[in-house]
Parts: structure tokens; C-alpha cells; sequence
């Protein structure tokens, strides 16, 4: 049997495979492509064994009291004796150390195997893979971190098994996913409880910013949910945050995750908003009404922005156009201003479809009426054809119904259509000029007829 190398002839292959290191650049030229991949493999293997060796002589280090005789932290230490730390990790190597040095039981001189007195302690199992080269410093601490939330949670049994998921977890996944596995671990292995108890903490921490106002830019709101909140509330976004393409016009839903699922929260918020003013027996008697004062001008000439009032958005600015639109809602009330800033209308019962006539249209319509659209009548608004600010009357013959994402299109692109009384071959009643403009070239052949004319 070969006789084992003292540490002086160690050393020395120590300096022979740092100048072969050296010497590797030079040589790349010499190596085929497919041998590229294998060699990275092998001085990969060779750096992670190093730095596991690195962390075993701090740790001797720090056992034997050298660190302390020179009168140096162990951060100091290492910043002092291993350069290529300095560049970041020496900080995260130290703290491994002090943490494994504090929960070791082992005597000077004795074997590695003695260093601790369970060696199915989390710090046991971590501190051997990590001797190997194969877990790091920072995947130690993060792992460690999590087992001491966890271990007093589990049934004792359940600590090694869970501490070995959570380093297979880290190797292949990386640190993030293991707070992510958390809940699931205590479902699987923790005491009786332990899921719910951990759930009801969570209630005390959920959140909703009040909002950072910026009048004409993004309102920005933060969220925090607990798991039971969060569940609800994508059970109701997700049907109305799914991409829309359009099978008929072959329109594609260019909208990004980002767009369909703000888009999809304001269409709760609207559905809510009408419902509630349909409870309370009208927009007028409602909380969730949104109040918006418009000058007189703006509505004529389709110019400027009404301002929001009475509420946390207070001040915001809606555009003109987005005003239009938004008059189709049960959920708002325009407070009309004169040159002079006297009211002069607060919105008229009028432009308002009632409950009666919103159920038979849904009857008559059943879906959204944009061409290819199936949005079911639920998630739709009663859009007026012939807009109410422009002397549309509030009947069935004036109606359609437009899904969030349509509804803003036909705003933005003035589309007209025809409501007729029977329908067509394909069951519809409703049929869109898809021509951007179509609108203003059927108001332009009516005469004036503002229902804001004689104010």
C-alpha cells in the first residue's frame, strides 16, 4: 500500500498544478472543440475542491485560536490570506466559519468525522458538503438561515431529510427557490398546524399602498397577499387576463402580461362599481362611483382632461377620449363646469342604461360584439353607439356590448356600428365599421347636436 503524502509534498503539488494552471491559456489552441466542455469540467471540479479545502483551514484556524492570537476577526483573516476573496465572498466565507466553529464539538487533533456531536445536525450535513467543494459559502448560510425558521417546526425525524432537500433544492435550483419550498416542507413534515399557523402571521403583514398619484403618468400601487387573498383574487383576474387573440380578423393581442393584467384588475374594479350602484339604486347613491368635474369645452371639443374628485386619486387627469369612454360606465358621474367654474350638470340619469335594458341587451348581444370576440356579456360594458356626450339616446337600438380591451379600441380608433332589429344569418345584431374614423364620418352628417348645446 502507498504511503500516505505529507502535507510538505501536498504542498508541493499544490505549486506544480498552479503553474500548470498557469500555463493552460497558452495551451487552449491545442485542444479540440469538443474538448472544451470536458476541460472546463475538470478545472471547474478542481476550483469547488479548492474552496472547499479554503474553508477547512479557516475553520482550523479559527479552532485552534490562531485567528484570535494576531488579534483579527475572521473577515480580517481571510481578507488577508486568500486575495481572490477580496473581490467578494471573504465577508460570507468568515461568517460560515464562526457559525460552524460556534456548533463544532471536536478537540484539536481530532478526525474530521468528530467534528460534531449529531452528525445529523443541519450545520453537520451542510458543513460536509460543503468541505467538498460542492456547496459554497453563500448556498451554506442560505440554507442554514432557512433550517433555523424551520427545524423547530418539523417533527424531529423529518430535520435530516428536509436539511438534504434543501441542498439538492439549492444545487439545482439556486438559493430563491428555497423560501419558495418553505410552506410545502411544513406541509410534508412540519407539527400539527404548522401550515395554518404560519398563514395566519401572514395576515398582519398583507398590504396595499396607498396610491402614488402622478397626474397624466402611471398611478404606482405595492401589494402584499397572504396565499388565501392572492388565490382569490387570480381566480377572478385570470380568465380576464388571458391573451385575446382575435380568431376572425386574425388580430393577434399584442398587449403584454404587464397591460392585460391591469386592464383585467380595473374591469373587477368596473364590474363592482356598476353592480354596486345598481344595489344602492344608482350611481349617485353609491360609494365606488368615481366623480369626475370636465369643463364644458372639453366635452365640445373633445379637447383637454377632466379631473378626478373625492376620492385617494383626487387630482389625477383623464384625458378627453378616456372620459368619453368612461361615460358609458354606471360608475361615474361628470360634473359638468361652465366658463366660470359653476356646475352645470351632475351627469344625467339619462345616459345610463337601466337594469332592465343592460339584461336584454346581454340577452340580444351575449357576448362582445367586436368582430371575433367571445368575451362572455358578464365581462363587458353597454357601450353607446352614437355616444351619449354627442346626443346618442340611451335605448337598445344605441347599444353594444365591448369587453374592456374592445371598448377602449373603439374609443381610440372612433368606430361606428349598426344595431339592427332582427338579425343576421349569424345570429348578430351588431355590426362594426372597422374603419378608423367611422364615427366622426357618420357625426358629420347630423347636425349639431350636443346634448351640451344649450347649456
Amino acid at each position: 500500500m502507498e504511503q500516505s503524502r505529507s502535507l510538505d509534498e501536498h504542498r508541493q503539488v499544490l505549486a506544480a498544478a498552479r503553474e500548470s494552471l498557469a500555463q493552460m491559456g497558452d495551451l487552449l489552441h491545442q485542444c479540440g472543440g469538443a474538448d472544451l466542455g470536458p476541460l472546463l469540467s475538470e478545472v471547474d471540479a478542481l476550483a469547488a475542491e479548492a474552496g472547499g479545502v479554503r474553508c477547512e483551514i479557516v475553520f482550523e484556524a479559527s479552532l485552534r485560536g490562531e485567528i484570535r492570537e494576531v488579534g483579527k476577526s475572521t473577515r480580517e483573516w481571510v481578507y488577508e490570506y486568500a486575495p481572490s476573496q477580496r473581490q467578494g465572498g471573504h465577508a460570507q466565507l468568515a461568517k460560515l466559519v464562526d457559525l460552524t466553529s460556534a456548533r463544532a464539538a471536536r478537540a484539536l487533533g481530532a478526525s474530521r468525522s468528530d467534528v460534531f456531536l449529531d452528525p445529523d445536525a443541519p450545520i453537520a450535513i451542510v458543513w460536509g458538503r460543503v468541505v467538498t467543494g460542492e456547496v459554497a459559502p453563500p448556498l451554506a448560510l442560505a440554507i442554514l438561515t432557512e433550517m433555523d425558521r424551520l427545524t423547530g417546526r418539523l417533527v424531529p425525524e423529518a430535520v435530516p431529510t428536509v436539511t438534504r432537500a434543501m441542498i439538492e433544492l439549492g444545487l439545482g435550483c439556486g438559493r430563491a427557490t428555497m423560501s419558495e419550498l418553505r410552506i410545502r416542507l411544513l406541509a410534508m413534515y412540519g407539527s400539527p398546524d404548522e401550515v395554518e399557523d404560519e398563514q395566519k402571521r401572514l395576515r398582519t403583514s398583507a398590504f396595499l399602498s396607498a396610491p402614488q398619484v402622478r397626474s397624466g403618468e402611471l398611478t404606482i400601487y405595492r401589494m402584499g397577499l397572504t396565499p388565501e387573498q392572492a388565490s382569490i383574487l387570480e381566480a377572478a383576474l385570470g380568465p380576464l387576463a388571458k391573451p385575446k387573440p382575435n380568431p376572425e380578423t386574425k388580430e393577434r393581442d399584442l398587449r403584454s402580461n404587464g397591460q392585460r393584467r391591469a386592464e383585467a384588475l380595473s374591469e373587477l374594479c368596473s364590474q363592482f362599481a356598476a353592480d354596486d350602484a345598481d344595489r344602492q339604486g344608482g350611481a349617485a347613491e353609491s360609494d365606488a362611483t368615481v366623480i369626475v368635474q370636465v369643463p364644458l369645452q372639453t366635452l365640445r371639443e373633445h379637447t383637454g382632461a377632466g379631473e378626478v374628485i373625492g376620492s385617494s386619486a383626487t387630482g389625477t387627469l383623464i384625458g378627453a377620449e378616456t372620459l368619453r369612454k368612461m361615460c358609458c360606465d354606471a360608475s361615474i358621474i361628470p360634473a359638468v363646469l361652465g366658463s366660470d367654474g359653476e356646475t352645470l350638470d351632475w351627469g344625467r340619469v339619462e345616459r345610463l342604461f337601466t337594469r332592465r335594458q343592460r339584461r336584454a341587451i346581454w340577452s340580444r348581444d351575449r357576448t362582445c360584439t367586436y368582430p371575433g370576440c367571445t368575451a362572455p356579456a358578464a365581462w363587458t360594458r353597454v357601450h353607446h353607439v352614437h355616444h351619449w356626450l354627442d346626443g346618442g339616446l340611451t335605448d337598445m337600438d344605441n347599444a353594444a356590448l365591448l369587453c374592456q380591451r374592445h371598448h377602449t379600441y373603439v374609443h381610440d380608433k372612433r368606430l361606428w356600428a349598426v344595431v339592427r332589429r332582427e338579425p343576421d344569418e349569424s345570429g348578430r345584431y351588431v355590426h362594426w365599421d372597422t374603419r378608423p374614423g367611422s364615427y366622426d364620418a357618420y357625426l358629420a352628417k347630423l347636425p349639431e347636436n350636443s346634448p351640451w348645446q344649450a347649456a
